[in-house]
């Protein structure tokens, strides 16, 4: 165990992927799965190889890039903003509460058409999905996190006479900063998700055309390609939104380290 824990993280998901792509195989070979169920890992690669080379690939990719960060951008901005508002004035709560929640109950694949006929069969249709899909997670967050601040702590600032924007950057800010980046967590996973559900509804490009147009033809290989490409996205998605968290709520950090070294000091006291 001492030695596995003195390997690089990176080295996990390696090892767990080789495992994954290794039963795949295996199961293509036992069982004699046809291709267009299921074509061998191979395949696949020769496929997503040459689509890289030859350039076939990168107008997709950009395409949903281009829809899920722009989608996601502007939905994480109006989450957060109507969160603050909405968590400081009970005003504004009375009035939109009510509303967003009816529309957060609303399936967006359903508001899906609307979509397409008010916004056209372009870009902009997807990027109005996504913002729908991430708008929601970021706005709960906020909220949430914005009224768990210490009470103790703002009645003492209360008492220095502090101002009320002194309040929300210095102490309701900070304290709702885990809770909004959860709500980033979720969102990024989810944007990608709305804009692939807006490229099978109508698309001439993106991972979600690929991944549609290929299950019109049978094309096995194709499908997994855009799946395995989806999959990469969102992973490397997740890891920027970690990281960021990370960087930016950095007294997290420390406050886990110094739990860290007081259980290790536990322990030690407990075995000596």
């Amino acid at each position: 165990m001492k030695y596995l824990a003195a390997l690089p993280a990176f080295i996990y998901p390696l090892v767990s992927l080789s495992a994954i792509v290794g039963i795949w195989f295996a199961a293509v070979r036992l069982f004699v799965i046809p291709d267009y169920l299921l074509p061998p890992p191979w395949q696949v690669f020769d496929l997503l190889v040459n689509g890289f080379v030859d350039g076939a690939l990168w107008p997709h990719i950009g395409a949903t890039l281009v829809e899920t960060l722009g989608g996601y951008v502007v939905g994480s901005a109006l989450g957060i903003g109507l969160g603050v508002l909405l968590a400081e004035s009970k005003m504004f709560e009375r009035f939109l509460l009510p509303l967003l929640t009816g529309l957060q109950a609303v399936p967006k694949v359903a508001l899906g058409p609307i979509i397409l006929v008010w916004c056209g069969y372009g870009v902009a249709s997807k990027i109005v999905l996504v913002v729908l899909v991430c708008f929601f997670p970021l706005f709960i967050n906020t909220i949430n996190g914005l009224r768990r601040a210490d009470e103790d702590l703002l009645d003492a600032c209360r008492a220095f006479s502090a101002s009320r924007a002194f309040l929300f950057l210095h102490v309701k800010l900070p304290s709702a900063a885990s809770e909004i980046f959860g709500g980033l967590q979720i969102g990024i996973s989810l944007a990608l998700i709305g804009a692939v559900v807006g490229e099978f509804l109508s698309s001439q490009r993106g991972l979600g055309y690929l991944v549609s147009s290929a299950s019109v033809n049978m094309s096995g290989a194709t499908m997994v390609e855009g799946v395995l490409l989806l999959a990469v996205i969102g992973m490397c998605g997740a890891q920027m939104v970690r990281t960021l968290h990370r960087h930016v709520v950095f007294w997290e950090s420390r406050e886990t380290r110094t739990e860290s070294r007081r259980r290790r000091g536990k322990m030690m006291v407990w075995e000596g």
